[in-house]
């Protein structure tokens, strides 16, 4: 069976096998089988599936297939709001409706609407009408504050990693937008999770939506070949530029702690001639979406990023993924290696550990449950003794008040 024959027997139209093929997709995942169907039947449902499984096409596919069909010249309103936790999945998103769209006859408009670009621009773009709207919470409350964007005429609302949207303190924002949305249309909510305030969420926007769980028939770490590699901390910077030349590495992203070293580090691989990037968040918006679009055209090889700018950034075949510095979270660093050896790829992970990091990186370990072998790179062991820890006095109970003695006080005061 043809590789378009695959997509064709899901409910896609010749227009949009074009697109698959140019974007060099060969089967369907299996989100993509399993839901593709039920959401051009019209179904409201709750996805549950973890990033890079495919789950943007999704519905980019049937919303374009369906608007596009249904589209007049009349028409001027917004068919589809698709709602994401960040300005680069945002981005990333609408590209991916940009591309999808390219073979459509009647061709369906896309505004992505972020904080850090153009607020006018944004406006005379709707003013001309525009199907669909691709959103972070805050400025797309912006816009309906100043009565030029409205949501009462969608057909479709899709809340794209829905608890993410909720973890970065949305929930009153996202409420507020809900208010604003009537009448009858589809809901589609993709999420990794679902804890309580998203089901809580979920009821509010849909009577019954349809659960799937797309359980990933390889875990994603199981693709991913995991290094790590004791060196002392200031001799990280030495031993990565020698692993970049020595092993070749090219098309990693580089996790840092903070903003500072994110910084710091991609100006000192230009330096010595490492074509690098950073993306953090002093950065302006412009700035970000540049040294995102520099590593994905390839521009650049290496993206030095923190966890927050990381947010929402979809790299295909991202190869190599480098914890220059440790996560905070032991769960981060399984999201963080999980950017690699996706949809059935095999991807490397490398983690710098010095003497400090040892007792956290037990920890990650325990929790991840898995157990890494040590290496060390000739020329660049790790050396010295482990700092000793000096633990301060035990408080001594009764002499500090107790945030429940506080609250009471408060309480009494008011």
């Amino acid at each position: 069976m043809k590789n378009d024959e695959n997509f064709k027997e899901l409910g896609l139209t010749d227009e949009l096998l074009l697109a698959v093929e140019k974007s060099g997709f060969t089967e369907p995942t299996r989100i993509q089988e399993i839901t593709l169907p039920l959401i051009l039947e019209g179904r409201d449902l709750l996805i549950e599936a973890q990033t890079g499984s495919g789950k943007t096409a999704c519905f980019a596919w049937p919303l374009l297939q369906k608007i596009s069909a249904e589209k007049t010249s009349e028409s001027k309103t917004i068919q589809a709001l698709i709602l994401t936790p960040t300005r680069e999945l945002a981005l990333q998103v609408s590209g991916a409706f940009y591309r999808f769209g390219e073979f459509l006859e009647n061709k369906v408009s896309v505004l992505t609407v972020i904080g850090g670009e153009s607020i006018d621009q944004q406006t005379r773009a709707l003013a001309d009408g525009v199907d669909v709207v691709v959103a972070t919470p805050g400025r797309l409350l912006d816009l309906i504050g100043q009565k030029v964007l409205s949501l009462s005429d969608i057909k479709f609302l899709v809340l794209d990693e829905a608890d993410k949207i909720l973890d970065l303190g949305f929930a009153a924002e996202l409420d507020l937008v809900l208010q604003e949305i009537s009448g009858k249309r589809q809901n589609l909510f993709f999420s990794a999770t679902y804890p309580e305030k998203v089901l809580e969420i979920v009821k509010r926007i849909s009577a019954a939506p349809e659960h799937i769980k797309i359980e990933d028939d390889t875990p994603t770490v199981e693709n991913i070949f995991q290094r790590v590699i004791e060196v002392n901390k200031e001799n990280r910077g030495m031993l990565l530029r020698h692993l970049i030349v020595m092993e070749k590495w090219k098309n990693a992203l580089i996790f840092v702690s903070s903003k500072t070293a994110a910084g710091n580090l991609s100006e000192k691989l230009k330096k010595v001639g490492v074509r690098a990037g950073a993306i953090h968040g002093d950065l302006s918006q412009p700035e970000r979406n540049k040294a995102l679009s520099d590593f994905k055209d390839k521009k650049i090889d290496f993206l030095v990023a923190t966890d927050v700018a990381a947010r929402g950034i979809d790299i295909n075949k991202l190869t190599l993924v480098i914890n220059f510095d440790l996560p905070r979270s032991p769960a981060d660093y399984i999201h963080r290696i999980g950017r690699t050896g996706r949809a059935g790829e095999k991807g490397l992970a490398v983690t710098f550990i010095s003497h400090e990091d040892q007792e956290h990186f037990k920890l990650i370990e325990k929790r991840a449950q898995i157990r890494l072998e040590r290496e060390m790179i000739n020329g660049f062991e790790l050396t010295g003794e482990a700092p000793v820890v000096i633990k301060g006095q035990a408080p001594v109970k009764g002499k500090r008040k107790s945030k429940k003695d506080k609250a009471r006080e408060l309480a009494q005061k008011s």
